[in-house]
């Protein structure tokens, strides 16, 4: 009797091991067929869900995910409308084109691979350093303003002789200035250029009190090209500067703007915001209204020798 209850017992242990070997076959598909995984043939990507124009800060509502298939995915495109919603279009995106680093200006080869200057515009080009230039880390889609700083020898102030009609030009007078035309603000930058990055073996230096190595700002004076769509009276007034003698990085200087100033906060639609009223400044401006004093001139008077004693 025992022996007979050991078999049974045998008997359905190994029936259920073949029943639980035949569940794991059945949910794994059985075991024949191909067991290779199948490689996915669409993707996620980023696109445009309506027409974005260039400078736009990326909203939501204007992007959206579709699946697309991979041959047709462009390389790089994002696929989370996170990784774009906030960034400034650095080219014209048409409805449904792909979101790409390089729209965004994710690039840093520091080249124009095509210039769209907008309708009625010129573009032209002009030459900053990092001084001049913020830092020359301005980008396509960006605004700024220009300063136009002329010195001395560009306003030469002269005495005319009367009798002869002769001229003498005074020296030693300040006449530098400095004045931000009205004409000259909110230009849209539709191209940079960058000169190629340097390839160092240096190692980076160490920031003092950082306990660590980073790479340090390089005051190297490097130079960059801006390409900036304006007016026609806006490119005379550019190339008279440039013509004018004055140093070529010298005599203008770009000031970055706020690209929320070229946005209505309402329609979210681009405006063009009214120009500001500015006076220029030259040094008397400077003495009457910051109270930079001026140098006071000191005056000597010497003795006249006394006059020798009559004999």
């Amino acid at each position: 009797m025992k022996r007979s209850n050991r078999l049974v017992l045998l008997v359905g242990v190994f029936l259920a091991i073949v029943a639980f070997v035949g569940i794991l076959i059945v949910l794994q598909g059985g075991g024949s067929g191909d067991k290779t995984v199948k490689k996915p043939t669409t993707g996620n990507v980023v696109v445009a869900k309506v027409d974005i124009a260039l400078s736009d800060r990326i909203r939501s509502e204007q992007v959206e995910i579709k699946v697309l298939d991979l041959t047709a995915i462009t390389p790089g495109a994002y696929q989370d409308p996170s990784q774009v919603v906030g960034q400034i279009a650095r080219q014209q995106i048409g409805q449904g084109g792909q979101i790409t680093p390089a729209i965004l200006g994710v690039t840093g080869s520091g080249q124009i691979t095509n210039i769209d200057c907008p309708g009625t515009l010129r573009c032209i080009a002009v030459q900053v350093d990092q001084l001049t230039g913020v830092g020359t880390v301005i980008k396509s889609g960006d605004f700024v303003d220009m300063l136009i700083g002329l010195q001395g020898d560009q306003f030469p102030v002269i005495t005319t002789n009367p009798v002869d009609g002769s001229f003498t030009v005074v020296t030693g007078l300040n006449g530098t200035s400095v004045k931000t035309p009205l004409l000259l603000q909110g230009l849209q930058v539709v191209g940079t250029l960058l000169p190629p990055v340097a390839q160092s073996t240096a190692a980076p230096a160490a920031s003092p009190g950082t306990g660590g190595t980073q790479p340090a700002t390089a005051l190297s004076g490097q130079q960059e090209i801006v390409i900036l769509a304006v007016t026609p009276q806006q490119e005379e007034v550019i190339r008279f500067t440039q013509l004018s003698g004055a140093a070529p990085l010298g005599a203008i200087s770009l000031v970055l703007r706020s690209a929320a100033d070229f946005i209505d906060p309402i329609t979210k639609q681009p405006v063009v915001p009214p120009p500001v009223q500015t006076t220029g400044v030259i040094l008397k401006t400077l003495v009457d209204s910051y109270g930079v004093l001026p140098p006071e001139v000191v005056e000597t008077v010497t003795p006249l020798p006394s006059p020798s004693p009559k004999r």
